[in-house]
């Protein structure tokens, strides 16, 4: 076990003790040291002040031995520095750097064939050089290693998101679902209520049918039995009786014979039924062109449980730092990127005064606040101050005759055609022309509490008949 050399230093020359001497106050000195302190006053302890009883103390052997000990191991260090300075092959002081190997050598290694063609540096000029490359290089490391801890840190925070993502989307998903049973549930409880009520009707129908055959068979059966007995008759009474017994014969008019109505119209309850039933669904399923992607909306921007709708939050939400998150500036894309065809969506501004709508290029930068134009990946109409802007370089103000309510973006990408409209009369208010190199994406901006969303459009649907 090392003892700390301040242990080992004498209070007065602040040194290694040489031939230590122990007082009776426990304090040692070296020997020569004590004599010069108690030749020029009184003979006492340098340290505590406390007079000594022997004016030639005793020996500190234990503590001389251990003095002995550090000073040897202190000179073999020495000779061990000494001789680490020293070129190991030819015994001479290193005073080069050579620049290619990388490693001191001296002046003899210098002209050999191992380095003679070598660019070296003084010994002094190469150990700035090296330090300077070694703190960038420290820099470096250090820079990565807050950046891993970053990440670490982003890492911890996403697993606990995803947590609560996977909670609320499963919420989420029941929910509409238990709105989907619902429907489903009316709709067959509807159909089945309708193939009851045509049963009882049936039934009613049948049950008249019945009645009315039964009293027919009665009246036939006793037309029967009257003509039977009239052919029992005399001659003479028979021929008087023939024209009331054939009147009554003729007068039978049977109209319960047909049957035809009577069974329920299965067909009617049955045919396309899922089709049918699907029909019905849609009055209660809205539908959006585009759909916002949670990921990357800014920590101040709201977004709507189905993900249609944003306004913005002095207070950001807790969300973790993932790269496809927008950190500067409040804003988000749509989750879908667009890289051919036509396209469209209906966005409701209503008192929203603060908003930037367009499209946007997939690689657009999320970590830094950058104009939304052209020459940035951004096709964007700016709505703010209450004038309309087309977000060119620079921006070109535009006149509208009145302000709408929506705005209907409208992407033609294959024809490098981004136009904004008034869809209440189809008014074009700006369209950029450009040559896209890259998918797409539907871009929003706010600072406005007030709501921006993504209006449902009518799903129409055609049969194919071949």
């Amino acid at each position: 076990m090392s003892i700390p050399e301040e242990d080992l230093t004498c209070p007065v020359c602040c040194d290694i003790f040489k031939d230590p001497v122990l007082l009776a106050c426990s304090h040692s000195f070296c020997r020569i040291c004590l004599k010069r302190c108690w030749d020029t006053g009184l003979r006492e302890c340098p340290v505590c002040r406390k007079r000594a009883s022997k004016s030639n103390p005793p020996s500190n052997l234990a503590l001389k031995n251990v003095c002995e000990a550090h000073l040897q191991v202190r000179r073999q260090s020495s000779v061990q520095v000494e001789d680490e300075m020293n070129c190991n092959l030819h015994g001479e002081k290193l005073k080069l750097f050579c620049l290619v190997d990388k490693q001191p050598i001296c002046v003899v290694c210098q002209s050999s064939k191992l380095h003679k063609t070598h660019d070296c540096s003084p010994i002094e000029e190469a150990l700035l050089d090296c330090k300077d490359e070694l703190t960038l290089s420290l820099k470096s490391l250090q820079d990565k290693l807050d950046n891993l801890k970053k990440i670490n840190r982003t890492s911890a925070d996403m697993l606990k998101y995803i947590k609560t993502q996977t909670l609320e989307a499963q919420k989420m998903i029941k929910s509409q679902f238990e709105q989907l049973h619902q429907v489903l549930y009316h709709e067959e409880s509807v159909r089945l209520a309708a193939v009851k009520k045509e049963e009882e009707q049936k039934l009613a129908g049948m049950k008249d049918k019945i009645k009315e055959l039964s009293a027919e068979v009665l009246s036939l059966t006793e037309t029967i039995s009257v003509i039977q007995e009239e052919l029992k008759e005399e001659d003479l009474v028979l021929l008087k009786n023939f024209k009331a017994t054939q009147d009554r014969s003729e007068s039978m008019v049977l109209g319960s014979d047909n049957m035809s109505g009577l069974l329920i119209d299965v067909t009617k309850h049955l045919c396309n039924l899922k089709y049918q039933v699907w029909e019905k669904i849609q009055d209660h399923v809205d539908y959006t062109p585009v759909t916002l992607d949670p990921n990357t909306a800014h920590p101040c921007l709201i977004l709507s449980e189905d993900l249609t709708s944003l306004h913005y939050s002095k207070q950001p939400s807790c969300c973790p730092d993932n790269p496809e998150r927008f950190h500067m500036s409040a804003e988000v894309v749509g989750m879908t990127a667009l890289s051919s065809g036509s396209h469209h969506w209906v966005v409701e501004t209503g008192n929203n005064h603060d908003w930037l709508l367009g499209v946007a290029s997939l690689s657009v930068s999320r970590n830094a606040e950058i104009p939304a134009r052209p020459e940035n990946g951004f096709w964007t109409l700016c709505f703010r101050d209450g004038e309309f802007r087309a977000m060119t370089s620079p921006p070109t103000p535009l006149t509208v005759s009145r302000t709408p309510k929506q705005v209907k973006v409208q992407l033609d990408y294959n024809k490098g055609l981004v136009s904004f409209l008034d869809p209440a009369d189809s008014t074009l208010i700006y369209a950029f022309t450009d040559t896209f190199k890259e998918p797409l994406i539907p871009y929003f901006y706010t600072q406005s509490s007030h709501p921006l969303r993504i209006m449902p459009e009518k799903v129409l649907v055609t049969t194919l008949r071949q």
